[in-house]
């Protein structure tokens, strides 16, 4: 079924759009008063949950659907944020560091501010959902930190990572990270990081 969680529809209540039925509730000596019957019908019509049953569904509930204050949700629960600080700049440093540059390629820090804050598209953000929650389950083996990162990035290139034998791992990218991309491996989180490994991020 297209657009759908296992056998049920994406918008479409699984028991059924149709209103309460309230008149089982009624007593007899009531069942015939047209007063009563057209109050009651109005109170269940304007009570009548089921669109925001289903608009909750959809907006919250569905990871796949969900959009806004849904995700920021998803987002608390797995453990992983929307808004992230970016660097404004490329400065001069030295290798202990994983964004500075060498000499010809960046400036001297003149201590201000080095970021601002970006907050994630609803698509961006659902992604970096998807690939927390799969970190939150993952073996820590090489084959599901791959499968992590095809999920993160997909149809950007090959993404893997590399076992140097020497307790240190290489995410590598054949491709070139955005600002943004780069910190979300440095600083979300997702990308697994054993205990006593020291990770390098390489990309084009």
């Amino acid at each position: 079924m297209s657009g759908a969680i296992g056998q049920l529809a994406v918008g479409v209540d699984p028991i059924g759009s149709t209103p309460f039925d309230y008149t089982p509730t009624l007593l007899s000596q009531y069942a015939n008063s047209p007063t009563l019957l057209a109050l009651i019908q109005s109170f269940a019509e304007s009570v009548d949950p089921t669109t925001d049953i289903d608009n909750f569904y959809d907006y919250v509930w569905n990871i796949d659907s969900a959009v806004g204050f849904g995700l920021d949700i998803w987002g608390r629960i797995v453990g992983v944020s929307r808004v992230y600080p970016i660097t404004d700049a490329t400065y001069f440093g030295f290798e202990e560091s994983t964004t500075a540059v060498g000499f010809g390629q960046g400036v001297f820090w003149s201590g201000g501010l080095l970021t601002s804050n970006f907050a994630l598209s609803d698509d961006a953000y659902r992604r970096l959902i998807l690939a927390k929650a799969l970190t939150n389950i993952c073996d820590g083996s090489i084959p599901s930190i791959n499968q992590l990162l095809r999920n993160m990035f997909p149809n950007r290139g090959n993404a893997y990572v590399v076992d140097n034998q020497d307790m240190t791992l290489t995410y590598r990218f054949d491709f070139s990270l955005s600002p943004v991309d780069l910190t979300i491996v440095q600083n979300s989180g997702v990308l697994p990081q054993p205990n006593g490994v020291t990770i390098n991020i390489r990309h084009l």
